[in-house]
Order: structure tokens, then C-alpha cells, then sequence
């Protein structure tokens, strides 16, 4: 559909249920994707997955040249590669470039919450723009935005209940393992984290915070370009290191002192499987919510360089050092993707908790 109205497309749909037998019964959510020209294709796929497990409609819009005459084009898909779902896409040319409100109202689902999703790059203040403001859940992608560490920092001083980001979400394993190793082990004084991994992403930056907070302890991240993404993840304690490393893909080994190793299925996670785990809840992510405030807020950072001096610098200053660091590599394709082929310094998170904790 060229040159078009919402309220055509709208119209629209409705024939379309009509003369295919097609409902909207059982569609919990409204997603709406926030693309740029270009990288669509990819979310609409992830979308797809999770519509499988969250039967949704899908609102995506694909944001062209503001400078084009002001215009709106849109493709409709139901059934077929659509899955459990309605798709509906939207390309802004001129003033409709930038999503509002208004353009999508009328092909929202009735009485049914909404979720944002940006894919890549994010408004300053997702809850404060206009999409932002009526969503339920807000999606973002600090690892996947062109400066990922400053998109981190931004997003920890703009944070809304609601907010999530899917750099949090592609360590959900990695949390989940370690909190059951920690509950086998018993109550037990962890005196140093260790991360490891091709280069300090914003996924590794956000699991040791959490860590450090959890655990009290300093949580030193390192990058080694001999590695793939985040691969190990060390806890050092009075009785020995318990050790989490991912040599491969998919199974990761466990050591713990005194126990043979164990190895436990841990695939890399995709965009689809984080995704569909965001849209399982609707309601806000308190422990990111502290992670990505008072977290990183209260963490001291500080950067390791080759001859061992150490340097604590603020977040910002921190994160924007590491992004200079960064923006001369290819990002990794896979569960890190703002992860960079470099060796990096070394990053010392400390929790907040102390002078014992730097």
C-alpha cells in the first residue's frame, strides 16, 4: 500500500480478516518495533519467533529519510511467515520518518498492553518519547547501538520501571547457573569475580555489577581476543575457584573444588530466544532496574593497563574510554554483538558496599 493512511490500512485488515477468516482472539500484546531502513527484516524475524510463544500484532516502523516527501507506505502479512501473528509495516518518509503516537493509535489492539522495541539505536529518553510513553514494556539494545557503552550510560541515567535492555537478557543463563552453583555451595566469602571474553561488552559490564553487588566483591572483567564473547566467569574463595567456562557453543563446564567437573547445556543465546523471553513478563525488571541504577551508579571502574597501572575513573568516563576503545573493531555476531575481536585492558568493577569491595 502506497501513499497511505493508518486509517486505510486499518480498513484493510479488516477486509482481510473478513474474507480470510482471520481474528485477532488470543493476541495478548501489540509489539511495536522501532527500525531504521535497512535492519528491519531482522527484528520482524525475531518477532516472528516469539509470536509463537506471545500470538501478538506486530507493529514495525521503518524510519527513511527525513528529508524525502513526507509520505507513508505500508505491507501487511497475516499467516504464513507472519507465524502466531499480524505484521504490519510501516516506512515514514518526510515528517512520518520519526514515530509518533498518532501514527500507529488506530492499529493498536484494544485493551491490550503494548511493548516498544528499538533494535538498534534508541531516543535519548525512550520512556519520554512518544511511543515510549504508551508502551507497557520498553525494549532496548545498548550492545547493538552504534556506541554501545555511551547507549549504557545514557541508558542508566534515563532508567523507568519498565525499561529493560537485551544486553541484561543474553546473560540470563549465565545468572541462573551461577545463583544455583552459589546456592550448592552454601554461604561462602567470594573474594574476587573474574569475567573473561573476547573484550568487555556491555553484557559483561552489567553481569559484573550484579555480581559484585550480590556478592560484595570486586568483579574484574577482561578481554582477550583469543576468547569468544563471554566465555568464563571465575569466582575465587577461601576454599578454591569455582569456575564457569564455555569453551564452545553450547556446554559449558563447571568446577567447583573438592567435585568433578560437570558440564551444563548452555547454548549462546539469539535475538529470538531473547526476545520472546522479554515479552513473558509485562511487568518491571526490579533487579535490572538496580543493576543499571545503583549498580553501575555506586561501582567503581576502573581500567588495567598493560603495564599494571590502574586508573579508577567515573562511569562515564569509564564507558566512553571503553567505547574509543572499541570503535576500530568488527562487532561479534552472536550472543555478544557489542562485544569487540580486540584484547582490551582489563575493567575492575567494585561493588559499592566499601573500601573491602574495591
Amino acid at each position: 500500500m502506497e501513499n497511505t493512511t493508518a486509517a486505510r490500512i486499518e480498513k484493510k485488515l479488516n477486509q482481510l480478516r473478513d474474507e480470510n477468516g482471520v481474528v485477532t482472539l488470543g493476541r495478548v500484546l501489540t509489539l511495536v518495533i522501532l527500525a531504521r531502513a535497512g535492519h528491519s527484516e531482522m527484528a520482524v524475524e525475531a518477532a516472528n519467533y516469539a509470536s509463537h510463544e506471545h500470538p501478538c500484532r506486530i507493529i514495525v516502523h521503518v524510519a527513511h529519510s527525513a528529508t524525502d516527501e513526507t509520505r507513508l507506505d505500508a505491507q501487511l502479512r497475516m499467516g504464513g511467515d507472519a507465524g502466531a501473528s499480524e505484521v504490519i509495516l510501516l516506512h515514514g518518509y518526510g515528517d512520518l520518518a520519526e514515530p509518533k503516537e498518532t501514527l500507529v493509535s488506530a492499529l493498536l489492539l484494544p485493551d491490550a498492553p503494548i511493548v516498544a522495541w528499538w533494535p538498534h539505536d534508541f531516543p535519548e529518553n525512550p520512556s519520554g518519547s512518544s511511543i515510549g510513553r504508551i508502551a507497557h514494556r520498553r525494549i532496548t539494545d545498548s550492545a547493538r547501538a552504534d556506541d554501545p557503552f555511551a547507549s549504557l550510560a545514557q541508558l542508566s541515567r534515563q532508567y523507568t520501571p519498565g525499561d529493560t535492555d537485551l544486553a541484561w537478557t543474553r546473560v540470563t543463563n549465565w545468572r541462573v547457573q551461577l545463583a544455583a552453583v552459589l546456592d550448592q555451595v552454601g554461604p561462602v566469602a567470594v573474594r574476587e569475580i573474574v569475567l573473561e571474553g573476547a573484550a568487555v561488552a556491555p553484557s559483561m559490564l552489567l553481569l559484573g555489577v550484579w555480581l559484585s553487588s550480590k556478592l560484595d566483591a570486586p568483579a574484574t572483567i577482561v578481554g582477550d581476543e583469543s576468547r569468544r564473547a563471554l566465555d568464563r566467569v571465575a569466582l575465587v574463595t577461601d576454599d578454591g575457584v569455582v569456575e564457569l567456562d564455555r569453551p564452545g557453543r553450547t556446554v559449558a563446564v563447571l568446577t567447583q573444588p573438592g567435585q568433578p567437573e560437570q558440564q551444563i547445556a548452555m547454548p549462546v543465546r539469539d535475538l529470538n530466544a531473547c526476545l520472546a523471553e522479554e515479552l513473558r513478563r509485562l511487568d518491571a525488571d526490579e533487579v535490572y532496574g538496580e543493576v543499571i541504577t545503583s549498580g553501575l551508579a555506586s561501582a567503581r571502574i576502573t581500567t588495567r593497563s598493560a603495564d599494571g597501572t590502574e586508573v579508577t575513573t567515573s562511569l562515564d568516563e569509564a564507558l566512553s574510554a571503553a567505547g574509543d576503545r572499541a570503535q576500530d573493531s568488527p562487532a561479534v555476531p552472536d550472543e555478544e554483538p557489542g562485544a569487540m575481536r580486540r584484547a582490551q585492558p582489563g575493567c575492575v568493577v567494585g561493588s559499592g558496599a566499601g573500601e573491602d569491595g574495591a
